[in-house]
């Protein structure tokens, strides 16, 4: 029986052009802290064995490549380029999903409005359980972001940041074989949460 709770072995990431010439168009969020966030989430996807497909869109005309940072965080992933807004609507991202044979999507990208919207909303239609990690997406506007988060929850998607999906695979600080991992996530991207734990390392000794 599935858990209502996440766990690694059930999930896959899709990132749907996390891109600067569509970065450049965000409004809804600080954009550095957008890029703080999906970096986050990408290293997340890494340190939980998560399958991660990335999808780009017009790299080589206007959007540019998967984002220096995030293509960073996971040097192993190719963006499989495609032409539409819909991912679900290409046939190769499409199938590499479909291929994990897991069916919690958890989905991240821009723009909230359309590129994340589209393939939520199809996903869904096809019976998998879609969580949107709403602030490692960005939208053109506050209300617009907003207004698309609120359209796909009411079709079933879930809302969820990026430090909730960390805390949510992890669960359990003895989990030893991604404690380090998940902790340096923390502490380099959670701001005063991270700083509390880097200090309780550093500073406080048991006796």
């Amino acid at each position: 029986m599935t858990t209502p709770l996440l766990t690694p072995s059930e999930c896959v990431l899709l990132l749907v052009d996390q891109q600067a010439g569509l970065a450049f168009g965000v409004g809804s969020i600080d954009r550095q802290s957008l890029l703080n966030n999906v970096i986050a989430l990408a290293k997340t996807a890494k340190v939980f064995g998560l399958p991660i497909v990335a999808s780009t869109s017009a790299s080589k005309v206007y959007s540019g490549p998967l984002m220096p940072g995030i293509q960073a965080a996971i040097p192993d992933v190719a963006a499989i380029e495609r032409r539409n807004m819909n991912v679900w609507e290409d046939t190769a991202a499409r199938e590499a999903i479909q291929a994990t044979g897991r069916k919690r999507l958890i989905v991240s990208g821009l723009l909230t409005e359309a590129c994340v919207s589209f393939p939520v909303i199809s996903a869904l239609a096809e019976g998998y359980e879609v969580f949107v990690v709403g602030d490692a997406c960005g939208g053109l506007t506050p209300a617009s972001h907003d207004l698309a988060l609120r359209r796909m929850e009411s079709l079933g998607a879930k809302m969820t940041s990026w430090i909730q999906l960390l805390l949510e695979l992890q669960r359990d600080w003895t989990r030893h074989d991604t404690y380090d991992g998940a902790r340096a996530i923390v502490e380099a991207h959670a701001g005063g949460y991270g700083i509390g734990l880097a200090y309780a390392r550093d500073m406080i000794h048991p006796s």
